[in-house]
């Protein structure tokens, strides 16, 4: 049984940064993507930084250059690292994990394990 379970949110003022990490438990070792999505109510999920077993990542356009995405297989363990925060970057970051096909997936619907969310609020 996969779980994902996120921390690190929190409430913090524009231009500072926080680290969101994300501890997997249960996952084969077959290869996986993992990432961040997120969302704010009313609006559609949006990826935010995916990274494939070859190490590939993928950054929205919105924090390319402020975000930076790791993966820890030894701790089991994903970082999303976002400097430069700004008040656009308030949502609910979601953890997410899918199987690994080869190459990065950049669609939600191709994710089948995602965590409960952590609330980042930049003012």
């Amino acid at each position: 049984h996969v779980q994902l379970v996120e921390s690190g949110g929190g409430s913090v003022r524009a231009g500072t940064s926080l680290t969101l990490t994300c501890v997997t438990s249960g996952y084969t070792d077959d290869g996986h993507c993992m990432g961040w999505f997120r969302q704010v109510p009313g609006k559609q999920r949006e990826k935010v930084a995916l990274i494939g077993s070859d190490r590939a990542t993928h950054y929205s356009q919105s924090v390319k250059g402020r975000f930076t995405i790791s993966l820890d297989n030894a701790k089991n363990t994903l970082s999303l690292q976002m400097n430069s925060l700004k008040p656009e970057d308030t949502a609910m970051y979601y953890c997410v994990a899918g199987q690994w096909t080869g190459s990065l997936s950049l669609s939600q619907f191709d994710y089948d394990y995602w965590g409960q969310g952590t609330q980042v609020t930049v003012s």
